[in-house]
């Protein structure tokens, strides 16, 4: 079997508390990538010398700031994995993934990731089950099985390029896009709860509280083009995870505020049209059981 090569893209904002761990999980590896290519994303703390001390130590690692206005950070991310991009385009890999800089993966993760690309031709992304460290455990029921959370995704490249790479949606929600692209062009996605993955902190919480998160995740699905019955439906069976009925609320919360304003819908009609229809499907097959 052909070796698999893979590169990875890190997009890191003030990432001093949690950056070191994340590069000691990569290069604990069993299998290393190819290139793995660190973006500061305007960071004023002690993330850039973090990550610049690594890079000067292991060759694969490649350390690239950029600067921003600070008042402006929607988009900021994801201009940070395009630049990350950018970097590879001398590199010869199979696939590419995006980590957070702060998740800490086990020794093996990409091992058993990469296998699980290499026993099917058509799976195009695929990623674990995330753990946040904060709830001391996992809420595996919540996690979908053809839905890979963005601090871990990884594309098969074909897949990547296919779908165009993450489209730009300006307050977030790029990663649920591509994945419903990926989708909808007939590849696999797929997460695979055997293989875990600790992320330090509930995703979205970096600068704000949980329940800010869960809001704007509300509004983000809206944006994307979330069928109404869909979100309600998929609020209210996450009641009981953390935090209790107030994280379904505020999400629903944001939803409806995006609805009631009307606000724009970022993806094109086509996409959106496949999403719900994708989404009525799931709900009548739950009924059906």
């Amino acid at each position: 079997m052909k070796k698999a090569l893979y590169a990875l893209i890190t997009p890191a904002h003030n990432e001093e508390r949690c950056i070191e761990k994340t590069i000691q999980s990569v290069i604990a590896q069993t299998i290393l990538p190819v290139k793995w290519v660190i973006v500061s994303d305007a960071s004023i703390d002690g993330t850039d010398e973090i990550a610049a001390k690594y890079a000067e130590k292991h060759d694969f690692i490649q350390f690239v700031r950029i600067d921003r206005d600070l008042s402006r950070s929607y988009g900021s991310a994801l201009d940070a994995i395009n630049t990350g991009y950018e970097q590879l385009k001398a590199s010869k890999y199979d696939f590419v993934g995006n980590l957070d800089a702060d998740v800490v993966l086990q020794p093996n993760y990409y091992e058993r990731i990469l296998a699980k690309f290499q026993g099917d031709p058509k799976l195009g992304m695929a990623g674990g089950l995330v753990c946040d460290r904060c709830w001391d455990k996992t809420d595996e029921k919540f996690t979908a099985v053809d839905s890979v959370r963005g601090p871990i995704q990884m594309f098969r490249r074909e897949c990547y390029e296919q779908i165009g790479g993450h489209p730009r949606i300006g307050m977030g929600g790029y990663d649920m896009a591509a994945e419903i692209k990926a989708r909808m062009y007939g590849w696999e996605v797929r997460t695979f709860r055997d293989i875990k993955a600790l992320h330090l902190r509930p995703t979205g919480t970096a600068t704000n509280g949980v329940l800010w998160a869960r809001f704007r995740q509300g509004k983000i699905e809206y944006r994307i083009g979330y069928h109404p019955i869909f979100e309600i439906a998929k609020c209210v069976s996450r009641i009981r995870q953390r935090p209790y009925f107030f994280g379904s609320l505020f999400r629903l919360t944001g939803y409806c505020y995006s609805f009631l304003r009307r606000e724009h819908l970022v993806l094109s009609r086509d996409v959106i049209t496949y999403l719900r229809c994708e989404q009525l499907g799931k709900l009548k097959s739950l009924v059906r059981r």
